[in-house]
């Protein structure tokens, strides 16, 4: 069983320090699997070629910097929250969703709240941690296609973001 998202990773320095924040032990996702997801199209009964041929159709946008900052939670799933040029985010966003939707393809509706997920085990002392958090921040420079297959994700695809 496998699923499709289109996603932003932060860098392998935003990862680090988040994890040197969060509490030793907690019960957190894999920091190599952060991610923020921009569209999720879950199972797909078409071929990855045509997803990606659609997504070849979203405009150039330039890359932006983000940073990881607080958190919160979703029921008992612990976020950490972004900070930076989220505008540039959403309107990469925005354009993916487009793209998605004149080729047929079906993503997740609700709305666009970007975030990385942490941990699916709501604990009190990773919201406590990301309290008050403000990370370094990093350059977005490339949007990618990501197939999750067990659990374990694979890069399908990525496009640049043209630095300005």
């Amino acid at each position: 069983m496998s699923s499709l998202f289109v996603a932003v990773h932060p860098s392998a320095a935003a990862r680090e320090d988040l994890l040197r924040r969060l509490p030793p032990g907690a019960r957190m996702t894999r920091p190599s699997k952060w991610h923020v997801t921009l569209a999720f199209l879950g199972e797909i009964s078409r071929s990855t070629d045509e997803v990606t041929q659609a997504l070849s159709t979203v405009p150039t946008h330039p890359a932006f910097r983000l940073r990881v900052s607080g958190g919160g939670r979703f029921g008992s799933v612990a976020w950490a929250g972004l900070s930076g040029n989220v505008p540039a985010l959403t309107d990469l966003r925005e354009s993916v969703r487009v793209a998605l939707d004149n080729a047929g393809f079906a993503i997740d509706p609700r709305p666009f709240r970007p975030h990385l997920t942490v941990s699916y085990r709501l604990e009190p002392s990773i919201l406590a941690a990301l309290n008050g958090y403000t990370g370094p921040e990093w350059d977005v420079t490339t949007c990618a296609l990501v197939e999750s297959i067990l659990g374990n994700y694979h890069t399908l695809h990525e496009w640049p973001l043209p630095t300005p």
